[in-house]
């Protein structure tokens, strides 16, 4: 498979006045199509920045950065705007969803810049909602869920345009343990029905059901290594 990521030599520096801030020190690498690649480090290590910067969030100080095979400095401001909500998703620890709107209804907000008919809209976040098994609770408000619920809520929400990546980042953070393992299985399901997965998080249990773990330190990539023996427990919970 071709890449969808790739980077070299990238670097984030951040200013504060006169005390600048490396976050990122000149990391490389790819990623395919297909792939589920976690990203591991320690605070301060330069995750965050990096998932930023592969998300269209930020951009960085030097260095290069390649997405789907073109560089993100062709593509201009608008244009990133429009690759980021058609081709990926985003599942964040907090769930960032809106408390008294309906399961269906947070579903539905990133295709209000689709640019979609609406008329659209109701099947594409019905059949979301279908694929993380929350049929049951689409008419209920996110405040009336628990945690593993809503954040099956964010993996629909992720889901609903069909992206060609989607970054996780720390999604199980706000989990206990078993709710924490049904959301990687999902996520895992996911990719084993096409969509390439980047996964921010500090725990090694999480970072194991990925194929490869890239771990970085003080800005650095220290390694790039195949995950020998991966967690894949259930494919089973994730509906065509």
């Amino acid at each position: 498979m071709s890449n969808i990521i790739e980077i070299n030599n990238l670097e984030k520096t951040y200013k504060d006045g006169d005390t600048e801030t490396r976050a990122l020190c000149g990391v490389s690498f790819n990623i395919k199509e297909g792939e589920f690649v976690a990203i591991m480090g320690p605070s301060g290590s330069g995750k965050s920045t990096l998932l930023h910067i592969l998300g269209f969030l930020d951009k960085q100080s030097a260095g290069d950065y390649s997405f789907d095979g073109k560089s993100i400095d062709d593509y201009g401001e608008e244009n990133l705007a429009k690759v980021r909500n058609k081709k990926m998703g985003f599942i964040f620890q907090s769930f960032n969803l809106l408390p008294r709107t309906t399961v269906l209804n947070n579903v539905k907000l990133p295709l209000l810049y689709s640019g979609l008919k609406e008329n659209l809209w109701q099947a594409m976040a019905q059949k979301a909602i279908e694929q993380v098994g929350l049929t049951h609770r689409i008419n209920y408000e996110t405040s009336q869920l628990s945690g593993g619920e809503r954040q099956r809520v964010a993996i629909a929400r992720a889901l609903v345009n069909n992206p060609q990546i989607i970054f996780a980042d720390e999604p199980t953070g706000n989990l206990d343990s078993k709710s924490g393992s049904a959301v990687m299985q999902l996520i895992e399901a996911l990719n084993d029905h096409g969509h390439t997965i980047i996964l921010i998080t500090h725990e090694t249990y999480t970072a194991e059901y990925a194929e490869r773990i890239i771990t970085l330190k003080d800005g650095l990539l220290e390694s790039d290594k195949k995950v020998e023996q991966r967690r894949k427990d259930a494919k089973d919970s994730f509906t065509k």
